[in-house]
């Protein structure tokens, strides 16, 4: 929390019941004087009313400014000496009715906290966003940065002539000068502080209307040839359409902005009204797969879901922030699958983000989806996947519960009656309970309130050739034994030639240990028995040995992509649980990929197989294993259709896989425009991939670096090379870069994230082993002196994750004991990296034994 003020939930409580605040004026200078953007800091002068229930009790606001030029309250001077950045500024003897003047310097970010500054080195043109979550507007205004304060904003920007600014609102007026422009935007809706929004630079922009909506694109004019709004703005139209529909009450502003901003950290952020995507994910420069276009599509209704619930009504205290992040996540999916094209999105949901949620909820930090938040430190390495994915899950798992038509009717309600304020999951429970009349406190407790995930088993007698017995067995980790109530599907599959057909599927709620299936005893056996048929459950699944091998055989004749899902799951479960041999887990994946036809499950499932070599096989057996998976990488791009997805799938997992002479030759051929398999476009991104995949092994170096960063000058092109060039494997490449990771604390946030990428590679382990110790000596000072996102990517990325050892247990543990004193979500971060490394020490001692 470096630069801000680590606000406390006592605190937080404690001035929302003294303060009510109506109004911000915000004056922002974004030039030099003379009509050129600022290149450090900008002054910005903040108008606040507010009123106090206690009249001559002191507080305090939030300026985590460089410097306050003045300060007045009430037209009174404020008293600016005791102010800091990591303090704020109090206010003392306050009056009922309040009118604070903060006029401050405060410096542009290259972190992607506050008002971030970029320089785009096409066009050396400047563009500005501001990020505020979690509490960061006070880097750019002084601010009672907490949600339940919420208030209208006015905004004013001075900004060069020809640059386009965009706020929450609509402009009301803009007027030019000699020297430079004035915006100023319409009064404010009510809203936190947090989803308030400015962005400014020359951006390319592209509009149009639906149902009264006006609807903007932005990115960056060096982007603007990749732009594809026709597709942005035909998700958009489809969630506007189906959220209205299903929710009850429209969008309430009279524009909806997307502007796509290069460097920002997250994937995107829902400010009302403006919405700020990742440039780097969501602009394409070359093909991509329908992966990649259907991640777009959720993070824009993702996004959009936010608009009512998170803006419209927003959590009282970021205890809530599940809820927040929750519910969007699930919408998100719901409305792709309802509204798009991606009706098959809750499989992915299972396969990208609920495998993210299981690896969290797995790590010794595994905590509650609810969770108490005592300060804002404490939620800042909460944005995890057990607030997004498995809080997404038990909704899902609560829709199913009560049905949908009571669980929108119950949200309708919510929404109607805390419009423009702050609520509480209780409040939402209240509505659900009311519209469903079902109890929901004990589903609350069991699933909101406990940590750690179940396994779902089956056990099964068969005679005959008939069920005598089918029982599902629930089991909970010794240190978390809670055992849920799970409602799930079971699916009954019979073989017919090489595919699976559903024969029959039952729902059932499974309670405590085990839960007889009567309604199966005397039923022909299948030759699938599926637990959690249709995934409505958050559990992990086992299949019994009838199952298991019919699946190994036959996983692609399956007719629902979901059940698929659901099988590899298992598989990469087993895997990760020193069930399944990791050699095992790659043989399946080879033999079973080639056939599948979502392309969400090959891409999901090839990033597992390629993880499953790094850090589960047995490094004397990986070699073998990397062969193999470039051998069906080569023969599944050769048989899938020219220029299709699949095939763009299978030659990035061959860039990846291919690790010998032969493959590297290829490799090499591919960016020469040699042997390039028929339809395959080797373009920008991929042709990036390819190369760092050289250099890691020693086939390219700064030479080709330099050239293709030549025909590449751009933002992308620069952060690719900077990883490819942290990839180098020479002892004094590495100790450069470990140099400026840990000495230049200036480093913008793109590029130390590309040097933390590029720095540890599978196949440089002995060459990094060094920094092994250098991360345990430097931990502590690193994430002192930065910024929260910085810190936190420092933390997970350079921590030695690569050396699967013991030593690097014993360093994980010494420094966890002889530093009780350092940061709860630092201690957090270094503990889950040790849980890393144990979990792939059990599993590769699974596959070692399988090997002998």
């Amino acid at each position: 929390m470096a630069g801000v003020r680590n606000l406390k939930q006592a605190e937080a409580a404690e001035r929302a019941r003294l303060l009510d605040v109506s109004h911000y004026d915000i004056n922002l200078d974004l030039t030099d004087g003379a009509g050129y953007p600022g290149d450090r800091v900008f002054r910005s002068t903040t108008e606040v009313r507010f009123t106090c229930s206690e009249p001559g009790v002191t507080t305090f606001i939030e300026v985590a400014a460089e410097s306050i030029r003045s300060a007045t309250l009430n037209g009174d001077a404020v008293d600016t000496s005791s102010w800091s950045a990591e303090g704020g500024l109090d206010l003392p003897a306050l009056a009922a009715e309040n009118v604070l003047v903060v006029d401050a310097d405060f410096l542009y970010s290259s972190t992607g906290q506050g008002l971030h500054r970029s320089l785009d080195p096409v066009d050396k043109e400047v563009y500005l966003y501001s990020q505020f979550e979690t509490a960061d507007a006070q880097r750019v205004y002084a601010c009672f940065d907490q949600p339940d304060l919420k208030a209208e904003f006015t905004w004013r920007a001075v900004v060069p002539k020809h640059w386009n600014v965009i706020s929450n609102m609509t402009v009301a007026s803009a007027d030019t000068d000699d020297t430079a422009k004035t915006v100023v935007f319409e009064r404010s809706v009510t809203m936190s502080t947090y989803v308030t929004a400015l962005c400014a630079g020359p951006y390319h922009e592209v509009r149009e209307t639906h149902d009264g909506i006006d609807l903007g694109v932005f990115c960056r004019r060096s982007m603007a040839r990749y732009l594809d709004a026709d597709d942005i703005f035909l998700v958009t139209r489809q969630g506007f359409d189906f959220f209205h529909e299903h929710f009850g009450i429209r969008y309430p502003l009279s524009k909806y902005d997307q502007v796509y901003s290069p460097e920002f950290n997250a994937g995107a952020m829902e400010n009302f009204g403006c919405i700020v995507h990742a440039e780097q994910y969501y602009i394409f420069r070359s093909p991509v797969t329908d992966f990649e276009y259907e991640q777009r599509a959720n993070t824009i209704l993702h996004e959009m879901a936010h608009m009512w619930f998170g803006d419209l009504v927003t959590m009282r205290w970021w205890d809530d922030l599940w809820l927040n992040e929750s519910f969007a996540e699930w919408a998100s999916h719901w409305c792709n699958t309802g509204a798009t094209r991606f009706t098959d999105a809750w499989t992915t949901f299972l396969s990208v983000r609920k495998n993210w949620g299981y690896r969290q909820d797995q790590l010794s930090s595994t905590h509650p989806v609810y969770t108490e938040t005592p300060d804002v430190a404490a939620v800042e390495v909460n944005f995890d996947g057990i607030t997004y994915a498995k809080g997404a899950s038990v909704i899902k798992q609560l829709v199913a519960y009560v049905g949908i038509d009571p669980f929108l009717a119950g949200l309708r309600a919510y929404f109607g009656k805390h419009a423009w304020g702050n609520a509480t999951f209780d409040d939402l429970l209240s509505a659900l309970e009311a519209a469903s009349g079902r109890e929901l406190r004990k589903f609350s407790a069991q699933w909101l309130e406990t940590a750690q995930v179940n396994t779902l088993r089956p056990e099964i007698a068969i005679r005959d050739g008939r069920y005598g017995s089918v029982t599902v067995l629930q089991e909970a980790p010794a240190e978390y034994p809670t055992l849920r109530t799970h409602r799930i599907g079971i699916g009954l599959y019979d073989l017919d030639g090489d595919r699976l057909v559903r024969r029959e599927r039952i729902e059932v709620d499974i309670e405590g240990g085990r839960t007889e299936i009567a309604q199966l005893a005397g039923r022909r056996a299948a030759d699938v028995l599926l637990l959690n048929d249709d995934d409505l459950t958050y559990a992990k699944l086992r299949l019994d040995e009838r199952s298991m091998a019919t699946v190994v055989r036959h996983i692609g004749g399956f007719d629902n992509s979901l059940a698929r899902a659901l099988c590899w799951n298992a598989a990469w479960d087993m895997a990760r649980d020193a069930e399944l041999a990791a050699r095992d887990y790659v043989t399946l994946a080879c033999s079973g990929l080639p056939a599948e036809k979502d392309i969400n499950l090959v891409t999901a499932t090839l990033r597992q197989a390629q993880a499953a070599l790094v850090m589960y096989a047995d490094p004397e057996w990986a070699p073998i294993g990397w062969r193999q998976l470039a051998d069906a990488a080569v023969t599944a791009l050769m048989a899938a259709e020219p220029g299709s997805g699949f095939q763009l799938a299978w030659a990035r997992a061959f860039a990846v896989s291919g690790r010998g002479p032969n493959e590297l030759a290829t490799l090499r051929g591919w960016l020469d425009g040699v042997d390039v398999p028929d339809g395959l476009r080797v373009e920008a991104d991929l042709r990036w991939e390819i190369l760092q995949s050289l250099v890691a092994l020693g086939a390219a170096g700064p030479d080709e670096i330099d050239a293709e960063l030549d025909t590449d000058r751009t933002a992308t092109g620069e952060r690719e090379a900077a990883l490819a060039r942290s990839l180098t494997p020479t002892a004094a490449s590495k100790a450069e870069t470990w140099r400026r990771l840990v000495s230049d604390h200036a480093l913008p946030n793109w590029l130390q994230r590309s040097m933390l990428q590029g720095f540890q590679h599978s196949a440089q382990t002995e060459l990094t082993a060094p920094y092994a110790a250098e991360f345990f000596a430097v931990i502590g000072e690193v994430w002192a002196s930065r910024d929260g996102d910085p810190a936190q990517e420092f933390a997970l990325m350079a921590y030695p994750s690569q050396q699967v050892n013991d030593d690097t247990v014993r360093r994980t543990d010494a420094w966890l004991a002889d530093n009780p004193g350092e940061p709860a979500p630092l201690r957090r971060l270094i503990a889950e990296g040790r849980d890393g490394i144990s979990r792939a020490l059990r599993a590769r001692a699974k596959d070692i034994a399988a090997g002998q």
